[in-house]
């Protein structure tokens, strides 16, 4: 009997099969890798400019939503803070643009404040107490007229020229019912004034104060919460600078100062404030929505509006809890 012989060396397994397909693709591979890497590389560096382009348009939108979103700061030069969506809050109305000009305080019209850059409400301030007889006296005056930003303030500061006539009866109008027969005698003294509590009779004592300027004063120190230093008194609206000079030496302080927690205060709780006002009030509580609670005061002066200035006014003012 004949033995037939086994050809089964000769036959592929489906598993040898597909190795033998995968080497051939392998191989296929590395064999036109050569020829199309060349291809891929000037593809992807076409594909860069336009990134580069894409990239640049975007930037482009970017700062178009940035000028919508950020309002110019009034404040601190080329600094910007946040204006909220008109939906939800008040828009900031934008600054008049400045024409700067000799002008006289006291007789200057609406027309010629807003060539200044004054905001209307501060300029309906400056025209209602013209209209009750208000008067400056003299340049330094204007800086204590209730919403004019210091640095406003500083560049109007030397176009003010005051007609002699005005500055004349400006003591007249500037009334703090000082009787024309209370003389100053720098030789006197007068018993010290605490600013923190003393009342309209303690005011009334010193040279130069009457009835109405010692209730100023007082409404001045209320608002506040209280004064951390004499230069404040200085501040109160009508209280002329050779005046407070004269009674500086009489005064001291004591006592602290009611503090405002600027993590649960409302708007309107902070517009109150003298140091604050509504502009200012706003921008902190909406820099508080956006990035949470203050970890420190200082964390207000991370907002563009806020001046080093302002702040070193306002902090004493401030707390955190």
């Amino acid at each position: 009997m004949s033995i037939k012989p086994n050809h089964n060396y000769l036959d592929f397994t489906r598993k040898d099969r597909r190795g033998t397909i995968a080497l051939l693709l392998v191989i296929l591979l590395i064999a036109i890798i050569p020829f199309v890497y060349p291809l891929l590389i000037k593809k992807n560096s076409t594909g860069g400019v336009n990134f580069d382009a894409t990239l640049a348009s975007l930037q482009t939108k970017q700062t178009l939503v940035r000028d919508e979103k950020y309002a110019d700061n009034n404040i601190k030069a080329g600094g910007n803070y946040y204006r909220p969506p008109s939906s939800g809050y008040p828009s900031y109305k934008k600054r008049n643009e400045a024409e700067l000009f000799n002008f006289d305080p006291n007789t200057l019209s609406e027309e010629g404040w807003k060539k200044l850059g004054l905001r209307d409400k501060t300029i309906a301030t400056i025209m209602n107490y013209r209209s009750k007889g208000g008067k400056f006296k003299q340049a330094e005056d204007i800086k204590k007229i209730w919403g004019l930003f210091p640095d406003e303030a500083a560049k109007l500061v030397p176009y003010v020229n005051i007609k002699t006539s005005d500055a004349g009866t400006a003591a007249k109008n500037y009334s703090n019912n000082f009787s024309e027969s209370k003389k100053y005698d720098p030789t006197k003294s007068y018993a010290p004034v605490d600013i923190n509590v003393s009342d309209t009779s303690a005011w009334i004592a010193l040279p130069g104060i009457g009835s109405k300027l010692s209730q100023r004063i007082i409404s001045f120190r209320d608002k506040l919460g209280g004064f951390y230093a004499v230069g404040q008194v200085a501040e109160t609206f009508g209280l002329a600078d050779s005046t407070y000079q004269k009674i500086k030496p009489f005064l001291q302080v004591s006592g602290d100062v009611k503090k405002i927690n600027i993590n649960t205060a409302t708007v309107d709780e902070l517009k109150k404030h003298p140091y604050i006002r509504y502009q200012l009030g706003n921008a902190i509580l909406q820099y508080r929505t956006q990035h949470g609670n203050y970890k420190s005061v200082y964390d207000i002066k991370k907002i563009m509006i806020m001046s080093e200035d302002i702040f070193n006014k306002l902090s004493p003012y401030l707390a955190i809890e």
